[in-house]
């Protein structure tokens, strides 16, 4: 068994959404992605870090969850800025079970464990200017909690946390979330979001006691990474 992580699948399969914006890579990236996780055992455990699929519900994104539903290993969603699809975490495991979809779950409000290890995680905020209403402070203050309820519920493992947006980019960082992650002596913060020559201004390495990996389906080649055995 091992743990792997992948984000932003951007699939389009029961619409058609081109990605050919950020370049020629993403040209059939659907298939890349289905002979990517061609090397993953059914026992394996993969965390999805948003932007998994561009339909507006549930009911449009039924082709790209039964893609992600044929693809091997148990797979952990988190939402992204582009999961437009998203009402609750309820409603989606309700609507996986009516499909007969098992290797699915959701990384929301809570953790697994892997091991000795505990997989938390939430989407994250990104901004850089205050727009003037406190809608940015709102948001950012909602996945803080998130972060925080499931960092919490890990006790006392170690902890490897999953983001969709980068907390550190370039010359902005998100205190709030720093904070937390050093607070609870994160491990490892991988994150998606960045596609193209965002790449350029990814943070990875170590801060404080923990490693940030960017892992956007583009920039690791549509192949999932193993993070641990």
């Amino acid at each position: 068994m091992a743990l792997y992580a992948i984000g932003d699948l951007h699939l389009s399969l029961g619409g058609d959404k081109p990605m050919d914006v950020f370049g020629e890579a993403w040209s059939d990236h659907a298939e890349k992605l289905k002979n990517c996780f061609a090397a993953l055992n059914a026992d394996d455990v993969c965390v999805l870090c948003g932007d998994l699929s561009w339909a507006m519900d549930l009911a449009g994104a039924r082709e790209d969850f039964a893609f992600i539903e044929a693809l091997p290993g148990k797979k952990l969603l988190l939402k992204g800025n582009h999961d437009y699809w998203w009402s609750t975490a309820a409603k989606t495991k309700r609507f996986f079970a009516e499909n007969g979809w098992t290797s699915m779950d959701i990384l929301h409000n809570n953790c697994f464990f892997y091991g000795d290890c505990a997989l938390c995680g939430t989407r994250g905020w990104f901004y850089e200017e205050e727009r003037g209403d406190g809608h940015d402070k709102k948001i950012l203050r909602r996945e803080v909690l998130r972060l925080e309820a499931s960092l919490e519920a890990a006790g006392e493992r170690e902890k490897l946390v999953f983001l969709h947006y980068p907390p550190v980019y370039g010359r902005y960082e998100c205190p709030e979330i720093l904070e937390l992650l050093e607070k609870h002596r994160v491990k490892l913060c991988c994150y998606g979001h960045l596609h193209g020559k965002s790449c350029l201004g990814a943070f990875q390495g170590w801060r404080g006691p923990t490693a940030f990996r960017l892992l956007s389906a583009d920039f690791v080649d549509f192949t999932p990474v193993k993070l641990l055995e």
